[in-house]
């Protein structure tokens, strides 16, 4: 039966004007005089960058005060991050603990974790990779090798995770693993566990893509001990705390921003009086971005009020991405007359990291699958 899609009508708060001048002046006196904007959220990184954005209060802004959070709104944080990545801050530190470890302990984590963990993070001194992919499995996390066997006070771990965004840089990792033997539900007996990056039985080898950026690695478990407290929830309930998860990491800004400044150096480079050419292209551009925007706001307003928009994050992620991996590729049949060597170098090295776009967080075609679900398409 055809459900239908239920993007609500969200207004940001009243605050925004004002938080977003204090972003920008921000901005203005934290990066270097010869920082590089790349809102590619996953490029560039700064431990010193992220540190001075958690003195402002602008990491876990919407986790409990408790833990060190300020308690503030999903649309707060949006702006916060919409402003991080127009200007192409080097946001990359601290970026996963902040979107989807932090809610992910608060959801299905212990007392114990959530002190340990959480106000590392907010300081943005710790930081978290992502343990889900793992070779030969694309996005089909249901077949995941990685196990977890039970021993006294814990788990013995092995297997291999892949794609793997910091972990040479990071603290520590979630990863998802079987706890059970694979049976005819698929989704069943998988857990989450945290996994300390450090560990003599972790062994991380670099991915380099083809800008030439280490980003990505391969990451081997080899008889790794997690104890009973790094197990995040209840063993067996990986499956679904994964699936929240991927909520907060599908349908952020970050899913059609990550070429913005390519865009903002190509209307620069045109000026006030484009051609027919150059405008319809503006206009093209605008529109989608605009659009997006909108649903992605929409998302953020669902998951302030408690609700678990999977359909919804996935079919943004899955728009967004195409269109932030499309834009350097319209952008580079129109090149402007009066073009600026900022403008070439931001669109060089867009079209070379845009192969990744739609990959990470989920194919198009596991997301087009999970939406085709959550439609009862299939």
């Amino acid at each position: 039966m055809f459900q239908g899609l239920k993007f609500e009508s969200t207004n940001l708060p009243e605050s925004e004007q004002e938080l977003r001048r204090d972003v920008r002046e921000f901005l203005k006196e934290a990066l270097p005089p010869d920082h590089i904007p790349n809102s590619n959220f996953g490029v560039s990184e700064s431990p010193e960058f992220s540190r001075k954005l958690g003195r402002k209060g602008w990491i876990g802004m919407t986790w409990p005060k408790v833990y060190g959070g300020q308690d503030r709104s999903f649309l707060e944080r949006y702006i916060v991050t919409e402003e991080l990545l127009a200007a192409g801050a080097p946001v990359g530190a601290h970026w996963i603990a902040d979107r989807q470890t932090g809610p992910q302990l608060l959801r299905f984590g212990t007392e114990r974790q959530c002190r340990e963990y959480l106000p590392g993070i907010v300081k943005g001194e710790c930081y978290f990779s992502i343990g889900m992919s793992e070779p030969d499995t694309g996005s089909d996390l249901a077949s995941i090798r990685t196990r977890a066997t039970k021993t006294a006070g814990g788990w013995i771990v092995n297997g291999t995770k892949t794609w793997t965004s910091g972990a040479h840089n990071n603290h520590f990792m979630i990863t998802l693993v079987r706890t059970s033997p694979q049976s005819e539900n698929r989704h069943a007996g998988m857990s989450q566990l945290i996994v300390d990056l450090r560990d003599p039985n972790v062994h991380i080898s670099a991915i380099t893509d083809l800008s030439g950026h280490h980003g990505f690695n391969q990451v081997m478990f080899d008889d790794l001990f997690i104890s009973d407290n790094q197990v995040i929830g209840e063993p067996g309930n990986g499956w679904e705390q994964v699936m929240s998860e991927l909520g907060y990491e599908r349908s952020g800004p970050e899913r059609f921003l990550s070429s913005f400044r390519v865009f903002v150096e190509f209307v620069r480079s045109v000026g006030p009086d484009p051609d027919r050419r150059e405008a319809e292209l503006i206009g093209r551009l605008a529109s989608h971005l605009i659009t997006l925007r909108q649903m992605s706001i929409s998302v953020a307003g669902m998951l302030e009020s408690g609700k678990t928009p999977n359909v919804e994050a996935a079919l943004v992620k899955d728009l967004g991405t195409n269109f932030e991996k499309e834009l350097p590729e319209m952008i580079r049949l129109v090149i402007p007359e009066k073009a600026s060597k900022q403008f070439f170098a931001t669109l060089q090295q867009c079209i070379l990291e845009a192969p990744s776009f739609t990959l990470r967080g989920g194919t198009r075609e596991i997301l087009r699958g999970v939406i085709a679900r959550g439609l009862g398409l299939r």
